[in-house]
């Protein structure tokens, strides 16, 4: 009997996986990444669901979704939690991918790692039946951490695993799974809380002010609200000013051909992308705040250089540096 497992690197879905093992079924594992996964290795890999399968001795499938992803943070049908996450939503897109995979695999049921009221979105009784029901897996989903506390699911009616082996955790405490792990030889366990940018309030402040000025934003767009400082300048034009060299590289990376780069021309400091349409009013207060970020913060007037992406050489304006109290008025998280 072969089975998927959906592993996230968590204590939570390693050790759902190990107590389904326990019971000779063949797993195999399944990680969808999103740009917004925090247990990433420059955006390319799942580092944490790595380790679980280097401890459980499994094989690991990771699958790249973020730009159909991208659909459901814009457009998500049962709305977001507390930030900008939209739970349920996600759960029903990773289980449609994981059906979709167990059909083509021979596999006949899905493993997770859910315990009943962990998650206060997406963990609760209703969510759990309404998210089987809309990802086409009603009662083909094995949740071996809180079975007990569950129906039983079509895997267990029919025998191919004994319920009674399986547990009744429920809540948020940590403390059965982390006895669990110890039982099971289970350590160094990374992202025991899963990670993911759309919980985080910074984060989501971004994402909304992006989903409310440019609804049908693209992945380059959510990449860029991963770096740097934000402002809104007006509602067709934003800014991002680097924090370190390491940021100043990355806005580089992901500026487009009509974006505008600012940086200053005697001093070191911040690069900075004006994106949207720019005029002389924006271009000014890019300038400023850029000024603003640098050691000539304190100068009477400072020379800027700046040019489109696609153009080869620089213009240049001299600013004074913005006061605090606009800098408050425009920025939309440090």
């Amino acid at each position: 009997m072969k089975a998927i497992a959906l592993l996230s690197g968590g204590l939570d879905s390693t050790l759902s996986a190990k107590v389904v093992m326990e019971q000779g079924i063949e797993l195999e594992a399944l990680n969808f990444l999103t740009i917004f996964c925090t247990c990433t290795n420059r955006g390319d890999t799942c580092l944490a669901s790595q380790k679980a399968v280097g401890t459980l001795g499994i094989p690991l499938k990771v699958f790249n979704v973020s730009e159909e992803y991208l659909d459901v943070v814009k457009h998500p049908k049962h709305g977001y939690g507390s930030n900008m996450n939209p739970c349920i939503d996600c759960r029903i897109f990773m289980l449609k991918k994981a059906k979709a995979y167990m059909e083509g695999s021979g596999a006949s049921f899905v493993v997770t790692g859910e315990v009943l009221g962990e998650r206060p979105m997406s963990q609760r009784r209703d969510a759990m039946r309404l998210i089987e029901k809309e990802a086409g897996l009603e009662g083909f989903i094995l949740r071996p951490l809180a079975a007990k506390l569950l129906p039983a699911s079509i895997p267990e009616k029919e025998g191919w695993v004994d319920r009674e082996k399986f547990l009744d955790i429920q809540g948020r405490s940590r403390k059965p799974q982390i006895q669990l792990a110890e039982h099971f030889g289970i350590r160094n366990y990374p992202c025991p809380a899963g990670g993911c940018l759309l919980t985080d309030p910074g984060f989501s402040r971004r994402m909304k002010d992006l989903i409310l000025y440019d609804p049908n934003f693209s992945l380059n767009d959510a990449h860029l609200l991963k770096m740097g400082r934000h402002f809104r300048l007006s509602p067709k034009t934003k800014l991002v000013v680097g924090r370190n060299e390491e940021e100043n590289q990355k806005i580089q990376t992901f500026a487009q051909e009509e974006d505008i780069l600012l940086r200053l021309s005697r001093f070191p400091g911040p690069l900075s992308l004006l994106r949207g349409e720019a005029n002389g009013l924006s271009l000014e207060r890019a300038a400023a705040i850029t000024v603003r970020y640098t050691k000539a913060k304190d100068s009477a007037k400072v020379e800027i250089l700046y040019k489109k992406v696609k153009e080869n050489s620089n213009q240049s304006l001299f600013v004074s540096p913005i006061s605090e109290m606009k800098i408050r008025e425009w920025i939309i998280c440090e």
